[in-house]
């Protein structure tokens, strides 16, 4: 059964399983590619329902980080990790654990902050190996990734507001966040800023109420309806796996412009998202902004010029994605997927 998913989910060059039960650590790294250099990739921790629900999430997302380095034109390969825990009970001594498994490695992954881990965590990480990035500000790393994250997201959405919509403001249009974490406060705070008319929700109905308490302009909506919400732009910001033909069915949308990974439950669901003439932008073009910013730390002189340099190409990136998937008739997702893997080819 194991061995079905890793063929299922693409050629990953290594995937370890560790288990240090003194500090209730187990989880799992998988390394995609390291064709165009160690793999990067941050750490989730969750309380996954199984080891297999881990297992393909971490293949999942690996597979993704080497798709989103690519495409975003970074000289790094793609991996990731998940620890099966729940965040609530994290320690120290949990990341200085895992710190030394991701050392066995001898830098062929490289982590950073995730869901369920913070850049504290990473401080600790760093104790144990020097393969880790989006460390705090203090200690000369990046820090918290999510501003980044949020940043290219916009940005992407500024592509497709300009390809769908055929308008370069973002001013007065509506826009549905759905998951108010970190990425989805910073780009909502961006989006005011540009003048557009947001509806907010997430299963955590203190992070809204945060939130409109600043902002009172937002509409509140409930985590269960916002697929209803009549909008311009809908942009998943939570989990993965939220489009699928059901929710596809009850968007009211031109453009589904999100930061969650794997926002679709199947490569399959993007033809009827085509059908309804719906614009996507590929995830994980869209949200590259995190992962730039570690990228640029990890080569060990961080630049926010540069972060910012990379993040504002990814306008253009998207263009001739948008560009070519309408000549050619193709899904957005599998062109983007094309440009990364002739990047990946040409370095062979």
């Amino acid at each position: 059964m194991v061995f079905e998913h890793i063929e299922r989910y693409g050629d990953h060059e290594q995937i370890v399983f560790f288990h240090e039960p003194s500090v209730n650590l187990k989880g799992i790294i998988a390394i995609h590619s390291t064709t165009l250099g160690p793999a990067l990739g941050g750490c989730r921790m969750w309380p996954y329902a199984s080891e297999k629900e881990a297992l393909v999430d971490v293949l999942k997302l690996s597979r993704g980080m080497t798709y989103k380095a690519a495409a975003a034109g970074l000289e790094q390969g793609g991996g990731k990790s998940v620890i099966i825990y729940d965040p609530k009970n994290k320690t120290p001594e949990l990341f200085k654990a895992f710190g030394r498994f991701i050392n066995s490695l001898n830098g062929a992954y490289i982590t950073a902050e995730d869901v369920g881990t913070s850049v504290e965590d990473m401080r600790y990480i760093r104790e144990s190996t020097p393969f880790v990035t989006g460390l705090p500000e203090k200690l000369g790393g990046s820090g918290d990734p999510s501003p980044f994250t949020a940043q290219s997201t916009l940005v992407g959405m500024k592509a497709a507001v300009a390809h769908k919509l055929k308008q370069n403001s973002l001013k007065d249009l509506k826009v549905a966040i759905q998951g108010m974490g970190h990425v989805g406060v910073y780009l909502a705070k961006y989006l005011l800023e540009e003048g557009c008319q947001l509806s907010i929700s997430d299963i955590f109905e203190k992070k809204v109420l945060q939130f409109k308490e600043k902002h009172p302009q937002v509409k509140i909506v409930h985590h269960e309806k916002i697929y209803d919400e009549e909008c311009d732009v809908f942009s998943p910001c939570a989990l993965g796996a939220v489009i699928n033909p059901k929710t596809l069915k009850r968007l009211k949308c031109s453009i589904i412009a999100g930061a969650a990974n794997n926002q679709l439950d199947t490569s399959e669901t993007e033809d009827i998202i085509r059908e309804r003439s719906i614009l996507y932008a590929p995830d994980f073009v869209i949200n590259a902004g995190g992962v730039i910013s570690v990228f640029v730390e990890s080569k060990g002189r961080y630049s926010k010029e540069e972060v910012q340099d990379r993040i504002s190409n990814i306008y253009n990136v998207l263009k001739e994605i948008f560009s070519i998937s309408e000549k050619d008739g193709k899904n957005a997702t599998d062109v983007a997927i094309d440009i990364a893997d002739k990047r990946i080819k040409e370095k062979c």
